[in-house]
């Protein structure tokens, strides 16, 4: 494989199906099978903790939202890790174990998200979990998951300056994702002015402010900021404050379900996207929020982030079409989705490495874990729990797709904790 993390340069430097409470069909593995026999890993030498680990079976959850305001976005995780789980299953399990997956709901309310991940590690005693997209939810499931040493692989893009031995951050940092689109947007479109915009948590926020050291480091300006409520739907506002501030460039992070009114109301003020003034760059909308938005109504904004799903490479096209199979001809593929499909296979392969179940050694046996048939190429877990991945910038067509017109050369280090931007 050419991609490898020896040497890495920086960048440039919802609606779905309502099959998400079950998910039973079983589709080819992208994965070649490595068949191992459960009678060669006894349960009593790979589950010395007391997990829901069995002669049969090994159980995990899997907690997102697929109701309220982030359905839109999170239902494609679910639905990856449900293709994953399946693909695994297919090929005989995890030592010799099939997987089974208990699913709750965080409803988009972060308190619901710790009740749900004590139940899961408390009472279900699952072996790992899949789950959460805000950093908000993180945040509220984290301090469940270090006192009862739970196990998290978590999908999406984020703020960085986080590490837990307890989670797997199979999406980006602020490195790998926020640093590169600014250096991108500026050293190719010229950019000089900036409008930062984002729903009201600490995942938009942080990253504005990360945002914000780098522009001003890099000794352009920030016109304008502002927030809105997760759930907002009326944006004609700041619309009228972008128009006036003329900014080179609208920096968008607005999440979930308001990105359909933003969108919509951006074009029906008379911004037209395709002409680049403003240019619109966010790292907040996958093709998921444009099956909501409508791609007519978010042409010609670019977005940078990981994966999207016109990656062109054998890996992705098999993926592309397996999640299709399992979903529907009509679903499309996002950045978070493709990340929150790395997490079971991750764990798989932890799991293997260690020969056993138990939390403490999946900890210590995942730094170095790598995947060459990742839908986005290749990744690699990083020792600070992060994965080594390229960074590519989309620009948005009609037809809900982006078009890739960036990607860096090599992997990217990740790097929570930058300095200078903390």
């Amino acid at each position: 494989m050419s991609d490898t993390p020896e040497n890495p340069k920086k960048p440039m430097e919802a609606s779905r199906r309502a099959v998400l409470m079950g998910g039973t069909a079983v589709a080819a593995s992208l994965f070649a099978p490595k068949f191992l026999s459960a009678s060669d890993y006894p349960t009593a030498a790979v589950n010395t903790t007391g997990l829901a680990v069995t002669d049969d079976e090994v159980t995990i959850g899997i907690l997102h939202s697929i109701t309220g305001t982030m359905a839109i976005s999170e239902t494609g995780s679910v639905q990856a890790e449900k293709l994953a789980i399946d693909q695994i299953n297919a090929q005989g399990g995890i030592l010799g174990r099939k997987i089974k997956y208990i699913q709750e709901d965080g409803a988009s309310d972060w308190p619901t998200f710790a009740e749900k991940a004590k139940k899961l590690l408390v009472n279900d005693k699952v072996a790992s979990v899949m789950g959460c997209w805000t950093s908000a939810s993180r945040k509220a499931v984290l301090p469940v998951f270090e006192q009862y040493n739970g196990f998290l692989y978590y999908p999406t893009f984020y703020e960085g300056l986080e590490q837990s031995p307890n989670v797997i951050y199979t999406g980006q940092e602020a490195t790998q994702q926020i640093i590169a689109g600014i250096d991108w947007v500026t050293q190719t479109k010229g950019a000089k002015s900036f409008f930062l915009l984002g729903s009201d948590y600490i995942w938009p926020r942080t990253s504005n402010k990360i945002a914000r050291k780098h522009i001003e480091k890099l000794g352009l300006k920030v016109v304008g900021e502002e927030y809105y409520p997760l759930g907002h739907t009326q944006f004609n506002s700041v619309i009228n404050k972008i128009r006036l501030k003329k900014p080179d460039v609208i920096y968008a992070i607005v999440v979930g379900g308001s990105n359909v009114a933003f969108y919509k109301q951006l074009k029906a003020a008379g911004i037209d996207m395709t002409k680049e003034k403003p240019l619109l760059l966010t790292i907040s909308v996958t093709e998921d929020e444009i099956r909501g938005i409508g791609g007519e109504n978010i042409v010609g904004a670019y977005a940078c982030m990981k994966y999207f799903q016109s990656l062109d490479n054998p890996n992705n096209v098999a993926f592309v079409e397996e999640f299709k199979k399992m979903w529907g001809e009509d679903i499309v593929i996002g950045d978070v989705t493709q990340a929150a499909y790395l997490g079971p296979w991750l764990w798989k392969a932890a799991v293997e490495k260690a020969g056993s179940f138990d939390i403490d050694k999946i900890r210590e046996a995942s730094p170095g874990i790598e995947l060459t048939t990742a839908p986005e190429g290749y990744v690699k877990v990083h020792e600070n729990h992060h994965l080594w991945s390229k960074t590519r910038v989309g620009h948005a067509k009609e037809d809900g797709q982006y078009e890739v017109v960036f990607e860096t050369a090599d992997l990217v280090e990740p790097d929570p904790f930058p300095e200078g931007y903390q």
